[in-house]
């Protein structure tokens, strides 16, 4: 039964977390999408970071990271600049109307947050983020 497998539970539970927060960014009425907030926060951070880079931090494919900063530089959320070091490339900058949304962002993030861990205690998120990082490392490790 697919309720016994562990990943299934993961994602199960993943899946319904975007939807919660999704929803709840809706309602208050903020345009932006779950994957396009990611981007434009790993942006925020690091503002160096190749489409590649920012696909792997965010978990998305190229093309699809390509879609969404194409879609937050038409919004004017993000600007591009060329590149002082490599005239070949452009820097993504998050502009003022970009933090802006950002900072509407945040509260509802916190909000998701707080419903979603509703229940847990500081050692249970703990347990949890170390059986992820093992789960994860075990992934990574060469076979």
């Amino acid at each position: 039964m697919l309720s016994s497998i562990i990943f299934y539970s993961l994602d199960r539970a993943i899946r319904q977390y975007r939807k919660l927060a999704q929803a709840n960014i809706d309602r208050a009425g903020i345009g932006i999408t779950i994957d396009q907030w990611l981007v434009l926060q790993v942006i925020r951070e690091h503002d160096d970071l190749t489409q590649t880079d920012i696909a792997e931090r965010v978990f998305k494919d190229q093309a699809s990271v390509a879609r969404m900063i194409s879609l937050l530089l038409t919004r004017g959320l993000l600007a591009s600049e060329p590149s002082r070091n490599d005239g070949r490339r452009s820097r993504l900058r998050v502009t003022p109307t970009g933090l802006q949304t950002l900072d509407a962002v945040e509260p509802v993030v916190l909000h998701n947050r707080a419903i979603a861990l509703q229940g847990l205690s500081d050692d249970d998120l703990t347990l949890l983020k170390t059986l992820l990082e093992r789960i994860y490392n075990n992934c990574t490790s060469p076979a």
